[in-house]
């Protein structure tokens, strides 16, 4: 009678220690009556007693419009192989009339947001991952490399970048014939992540085609070059003939081939483990 006991009190230990929610919409700003959310996506059966590596990811647009659902099937791939993942709103000039400094607010918002609430989201501090494509692959480096355009409501005591940075075809050069400088003007000077790169940038992966309209392979070849100058490590992925969003789900091959070296990347870094493996579909 005492050994059927102690079974059915252990498996009751290991039941109540696993989390079964899978996914939730948290707001983390709101700025007049804008709101802005989180879509978080969260590895199966979590165990409640351990923390996760997280990964954000931001759309892309041009700092106009698009919609954070673009990196969703990337966001559920890496929730399955054990990260916590949030698809991140943030303010575009179609939508909320706003600028790019305040997208690239938006984006330090959302990094403190999920930091200062690790506890709530089961988050590591020390494994977040910023990503994005585009304008949206822009934001992501920008929480790891650019000081300037912090929102004042920010508690600035709690760090916006992230660990590493997984960008797809990003705007990293915004000077003069870069992408958005006559948006940005003088001001790509602290705002342009390849005019900002320091010494302890976050180990980086960049995939890009080499028929891109708008980010040459010749910008993210001298990123990885003053990357390495500084000696952070900077991967960079070209895809032959392949243009600009290449890598969007719609183009399942390239979608597929992107999300593997991601996954090879991160797995590199200690992030993720070999196992569970995940079929991307």
């Amino acid at each position: 009678m005492r050994i059927k006991f102690l079974i059915v009190l252990i498996i009751s230990v290991v039941f109540t220690t696993q989390i079964c929610i899978s996914q939730e919409e948290v707001l983390y700003k709101k700025v007049d009556t804008t709101q802005l959310f989180l879509e978080v996506h969260y590895p199966p059966m979590m165990d409640s007693t351990k923390n996760y590596p997280a990964m954000v990811f931001f759309f892309g647009g041009g700092w106009v419009g698009g919609q954070r659902a673009q990196f969703l099937n990337q966001a559920k791939y890496f929730a399955k192989r054990g990260m916590v993942c949030f698809l991140a709103d943030y303010r575009t000039s179609k939508i909320n009339g706003t600028t790019p400094f305040e997208a690239v607010k938006d984006a330090k918002s959302a990094i403190r947001f999920i930091r200062e609430n690790a506890t709530k989201f089961k988050v590591d501090t020390a494994k977040i991952i910023a990503s994005g494509g585009s304008a949206g692959g822009h934001l992501a480096a920008t929480t790891a490399l650019i000081e300037a355009y912090n929102e004042s409501t920010d508690n600035l005591l709690i760090s916006c970048v992230p660990n590493a940075l997984v960008l797809f075809n990003p705007v990293v050069d915004n000077g003069p014939g870069g992408y958005g400088f006559e948006r940005i003007g003088d001001e790509y000077k602290s705002f342009s992540p390849l005019h900002n790169i320091k010494k302890g940038a976050p180990p980086t992966i960049i995939f890009l085609g080499t028929k891109d309209h708008l980010i040459p392979v010749e910008t993210a070849e001298y990123y990885k070059v003053v990357m390495e100058k500084v000696e952070s490590r900077c991967d960079l992925e070209l895809y032959e003939d392949e243009g600009h969003g290449f890598f969007n789900y719609k183009n399942f091959k390239a979608y597929k081939n992107t999300v593997s070296e991601a996954d090879r990347f991160l797995l590199s870094l200690g992030y993720l483990d070999a196992k569970p493996k995940v079929v991307i579909d």
